[in-house]
């Protein structure tokens, strides 16, 4: 085992995987393998582990000129099959508990579609290089974003963008456990805009943890503030 391949599962046994009894308790009532050390050591090949380590580092060598990028931190998120466990959308009150402090709902916007899909659906649990951390960079406004060449985000022949997703934010979000990403709690408040998905009615998808709830939002395209960060990620082949 590489030290990369140690590091990194030992963050995944810490993570709200494990150690959020809401998050776990939702795991297993949903059918889904346990995060423990034996599943991670069975699903995943070392060749897999060996390209995570690689695109964890392509990524951060990739976006190390956008702003704020001292304070983003890549890895390894573990995104669950939407069948079993559907993270694009609103997760009853008592998985949020351990997050929140107590059992809370999350705010979801109706007018939001069902939302983009990893192509490998149909595993129990995939593997994505992405970002792991409190934030991800700031790289603009949606459309800058989603207008710049494809050039400025494909790593290994991948868009980045493409899983700039409410499915993968929202797996990062239940990883990170007790300290939840673009929340106000931390050092400082921002949202992960959703690239990936297409607008809705001329509005941009965004996620965000603000008040205690976890908020799946629609908003204008074109804020290019500084809290408005993006969550470029690397899909790790079965």
């Amino acid at each position: 085992m590489t030290a990369f391949q140690e590091d990194q599962v030992r963050r995944l046994l810490a993570s709200g995987w494990g150690t959020c009894e809401g998050i776990a308790g939702q795991v297993r009532a949903s059918g889904l393998p346990s995060i423990n050390r034996e599943y991670l050591n069975d699903a995943f090949r070392s060749d897999q582990w060996q390209f995570a380590e690689e695109a964890v580092r392509a990524l951060t060598d990739q976006f190390s000129s956008a702003r704020f990028a001292d304070e983003v931190r890549y890895g390894v998120v573990l995104v669950p099959a939407a069948s079993a466990l559907d993270t694009r959308g609103a997760m009853p009150a008592a998985v949020r508990a351990d997050q929140a402090g107590a059992e809370s709902g999350d705010v979801y916007d109706e007018r939001l579609p069902a939302g983009t899909l990893l192509s490998t659906a149909e595993r129990d649990w995939t593997m994505v290089a992405g970002v792991v951390g409190d934030y991800g960079p700031a790289l603009g406004s949606y459309y800058q974003v989603a207008g710049a060449p494809a050039e400025d985000f494909t790593i290994f022949g991948q868009d980045t963008r493409r899983l700039m997703t409410r499915q993968v934010w929202g797996a990062r979000v239940l990883q990170c456990g007790r300290t939840p990403p673009d929340c106000e709690l931390n050092e400082r408040w921002t949202f992960t805009l959703f690239p990936g998905e297409p607008l809705v009615d001329g509005l941009a998808e965004s996620g965000t943890v603000l008040k205690g709830r976890v908020r799946f939002r629609l908003g204008k395209p074109d804020r290019g503030i500084g809290s408005a960060r993006v969550a470029p990620a690397i899909a790790i082949s079965p």
